[in-house]
C-alpha cells in the first residue's frame, strides 16, 4: 500500500507486476463473498488498487492506446495533441462520449483489470457494504481516478457507473456521511460523472436534490468541506448548464439562496466555493425562461 502511492515509476512496475493486480480484485472479491468487507486486508487491497488507478489513461503502455484502448479513427486527423491521452478540445471530446471501447475481455488480465466492469462493479459494492472509511474513500477514488481524463476509457466507466451497474444510489449515501474525506470524494466523482453530457438527467433526477440539501447555508470554514462546497457547485453547474429543467429542479429544491449566500460571502472573497457559486450564478442566469421564477 505504501509503495503504490510512490510516484509514477512505482505506479507502472506494480501495474507490470505478473499477478499482482489479480490477486488483489480476487481477495477483495473473496471477502465480499464471504460477507467480510471490513477486515483490514480489502481496505489496504483496495487503496492499492486506489493508487494504481492514478494517471492510468496518460500512464498506460503505448501498446493498450493502439490495439485496446483508443479505436482512433473517430477522432479527425488534424488533431495534434501528443500522445492518446492529452488535453483536447471539447469538440474532440465530445467525439470521445460517443466511442465505444472494443468489446471487453470476460477474463482481463493484470492492468486490464483496473477499467474493466467487473472491479468497477466491486468499488460499487465495497462503497454500499463496508462500513471502513478508508475503504470507502478508497473505492470511490479509485473511480474519481478512472473518470477523471478525457479518453473513452472515463466516458466508458462512467456510462458503467451510472447506468450498467446503478451506482448511483450508493454514491448518493456516502454524501449524507459524517467523515468529510469520504464525503468530499463522493462529491468529486459525481463532478467527474456529470461531465458526460449524455448521462446528465439520469445524474440530475438521482442525486440532484441530495447536492443542494448538503450545500451549507454560506462558505464554510475548514479548507476540506470548501472544496467540496466548490466541486457540488461545479456538479450543479455541469448538470443545470444545458437543461432548463435540471436548473428548474435545482429552483423547486430551494438551492438558490444557498448559491447567493455563497457566492457573496465577504469573508471569503477569493475561496473557491465563492468562485464555484458565482459560476453556477451566472450559468443558471443563460435559462432566460426562468427569470421571473428566479426574481420571485
Amino acid at each position: 500500500r505504501n509503495m503504490s502511492s510512490a510516484g509514477p515509476e512505482g505506479r507502472k512496475k506494480m501495474r507490470e507486476c505478473d499477478g499482482l493486480i489479480d490477486s488483489l480484485v480476487y481477495y477483495i472479491q473473496g471477502a465480499i463473498a464471504d460477507h467480510e468487507p471490513n477486515d483490514k486486508a480489502t481496505e489496504n487491497c483496495v487503496c492499492i488498487l486506489h493508487n494504481l488507478s492514478y494517471q492510468l489513461e496518460t500512464e498506460l503502455p503505448e501498446t493498450y492506446a493502439q490495439t485496446i484502448y483508443v479505436q482512433r479513427r473517430n477522432i479527425s486527423s488534424d488533431d495534434k495533441t501528443p500522445g492518446c491521452f492529452g488535453t483536447r478540445s471539447r469538440k474532440v471530446k465530445e467525439k470521445h462520449q460517443d466511442t465505444p471501447l472494443p468489446e471487453e475481455k470476460s477474463s482481463p488480465k493484470g492492468v486490464e483489470s483496473l477499467w474493466h466492469s467487473t472491479l468497477i462493479r466491486i468499488y460499487l459494492s465495497l462503497i454500499a457494504k463496508s462500513i471502513r472509511n478508508y475503504t470507502q474513500e478508497a473505492s470511490l477514488g479509485a473511480l474519481q481516478n478512472l473518470t477523471a481524463g478525457t479518453g473513452p476509457m472515463p466516458f466508458s466507466v462512467a456510462r458503467t457507473v451510472v447506468q450498467k451497474a446503478n451506482g448511483i444510489p450508493s454514491i448518493r449515501t456516502m454524501l449524507h456521511v459524517s467523515h468529510p474525506a469520504v464525503k468530499k470524494t463522493a462529491v468529486s466523482l459525481l463532478r467527474n460523472l456529470s461531465r458526460n453530457t449524455s448521462l446528465q438527467n439520469d445524474i440530475a433526477r438521482e442525486v440532484l436534490p441530495d447536492l443542494v440539501s448538503v450545500l451549507p447555508e454560506s462558505v464554510p470554514g475548514s479548507d476540506i468541506a470548501c472544496e467540496t462546497t466548490a466541486s457540488i457547485c461545479y456538479t450543479l453547474y455541469n448538470l443545470t448548464q444545458s437543461s432548463s429543467h435540471n436548473a428548474r429542479l435545482l429552483l423547486s429544491t430551494d438551492g438558490l439562496p444557498k448559491i447567493i449566500a455563497i457566492s457573496m460571502n465577504d469573508s471569503n472573497m477569493f475561496s473557491k466555493a465563492s468562485r464555484a457559486a458565482s459560476v453556477l450564478l451566472y450559468s443558471l442566469w443563460s435559462h432566460t425562461d426562468l427569470h421571473n421564477a428566479y426574481k420571485k
